[in-house]
């Protein structure tokens, strides 16, 4: 089947939040998963400001299917925007068809567009399969580097 991929609009903040919630099935991490939709909605389409990430939402025969949710950081080094996808989710009944690759080519197409230096993401590293599609891609396993998170625990205590 065909993908068709479109930006995320205030009413797709259900579907979002669905697909976050299968996600996390997937991950085996549904008891992290603290978001509601009205915090989707109000993240990603805020009545004021410039929304905090953004959404591409994949569809087959108007049913969507995946979902790709990202947001901009900076390169100092490269002196560019650049994208940092933060999930990447296709339903288990309509992998292999396209669609996350669909969404990945979307995005590529907004960081060429948007003039940014990198388009980044984090995989787990027992998801091989996820590992061999992206590299067929043609992306890099950066394994000099080490993923660093404080949660919001550890970001009270800091900030004191």
């Amino acid at each position: 089947m065909i993908s068709t991929i479109r930006t995320a609009v205030p009413t797709d903040a259900s579907i979002i939040f669905d697909f976050i919630r299968q996600l996390a099935e997937y991950e085996r991490m549904t008891d992290e998963v603290v978001t509601n939709v009205d915090q989707i909605r109000a993240h990603l389409f805020p009545a004021s400001g410039d929304p905090i990430a953004h959404c591409l939402l994949a569809f087959e025969s108007n049913k969507p299917v995946g979902f790709a949710l990202y947001f901009y950081n900076f390169s100092t080094f490269l002196g560019r925007p650049g994208i940092y996808l933060e999930d990447l989710f296709v339903s288990p009944h309509h992998r292999g068809q396209g669609h996350g690759k669909a969404m990945l080519r979307a995005l590529a197409t907004v960081a060429r567009d948007r003039d940014c230096g990198r388009l980044e993401w984090c995989v787990l590293d027992w998801n091989q399969s996820a590992i061999d599609f992206y590299q067929s891609l043609g992306a890099t396993m950066m394994s000099e580097w080490t993923t660093c998170r404080l949660n919001r625990a550890g970001i009270a205590q800091l900030a004191g």
